[in-house]
């Protein structure tokens, strides 16, 4: 089964996996709502030094699954190096020779931010129930969903071409992901470079430019293929915030993905919690030289 079916044709989604990159390019390839947006705009910010002549953020660091369908060239040469490009592809998948950048976010989050951001793409805000959503997301994985894409990730974290990170962690000290970031993409960080960086990835910056970070193309595309009313609102950029899972899910939710996580993730690698993995990530995570 092909992720993210709605969003793209089986041609473009065909050509992305064929995709042959450069040893230099970046792939930030995380789960859905994982902070693919605000990544692309800190590997777009730190390569360019504040470009912000785009009118989405996926015309310059593409979308390897749906580009082709929207025109864009994705062999094509970048105006900035290192060429960059959005994924939600596995390991399995995902084109191999590039550098990837992975960010993880607590599932309970991810739900909770999948939900509210498909209002208005794929159905009319209090049409459908987060309990009545959360079914799809409430299943074992079966070869795809939030943890097979964890799960294809995981082993290859000591690997030098990949960089976990957590999403978490990315809240609780930007100017230190900007430093790993910048490192493991090869950009030499300067002070100035590094405060402009943080600017221009902050949430009030990028709310403040919203319509260049809401994927216009694709909801466009949704909006036309579901016959949802055009201009809806489904904004990308969010507050993001860590632990709005305790408050917008019900007791039994978080009770089923606990035990979700406990056959998914701690019978195969031993994890008892999204909390230990955090904490693996943050201590095994790309060091520079």
């Amino acid at each position: 089964m092909r992720e993210l079916p709605e969003f793209t044709t089986d041609e473009a989604y065909e050509h992305g996996l064929a995709f042959q990159p450069w040893p230099t390019d970046i792939i930030i390839s995380p789960y859905a709502k994982s902070g693919t947006t605000w990544t692309q705009q800190i590997v777009h910010t730190l390569r360019s030094r504040g470009d912000m002549a785009f009118d989405d953020i996926s015309r310059v660091v593409p979308w390897l699954e749906v580009s082709t369908d929207f025109g864009i060239d994705l062999d094509a040469a970048q105006a900035w190096q290192p060429r960059a490009y959005k994924s939600h592809l596995t390991w399995h998948k995902v084109p191999k020779g590039a550098r990837y950048i992975v960010p993880v976010r607590d599932p309970r989050d991810v739900l909770v931010s999948l939900y509210r951001f498909n209002e208005g793409w794929f159905f009319e805000p209090g049409s459908v129930s987060m309990a009545e959503y959360a079914v799809g997301f409430l299943e074992p994985s079966e070869g795809h969903g939030y943890w097979h894409h964890l799960l294809s990730w995981w082993p290859q974290r000591f690997r030098n071409d990949v960089l976990l990170l957590a999403y978490e962690s990315m809240q609780a000290d930007p100017a230190g992901t900007i430093q790993k970031i910048a490192a493991f993409c090869g950009i030499p960080l300067d002070e100035e470079l590094l405060q402009l960086t943080l600017a221009h990835s902050s949430f009030e910056f990028m709310l403040r430019h919203k319509d260049r970070f809401d994927d216009k193309l694709m909801r466009d595309r949704s909006e036309s293929h579901l016959g949802l009313p055009p201009g809806s609102d489904s904004a990308k950029v969010r507050r993001g915030q860590v632990g709005s899972h305790t408050y917008e899910l019900s007791d039994e939710i978080l009770a089923r993905l606990a035990e979700l996580w406990q056959q998914e993730i701690t019978a195969r690698i031993g994890l008892p919690s999204y909390e230990a993995l955090h904490q693996e990530i943050d201590r095994d995570g790309f060091q520079s030289n």
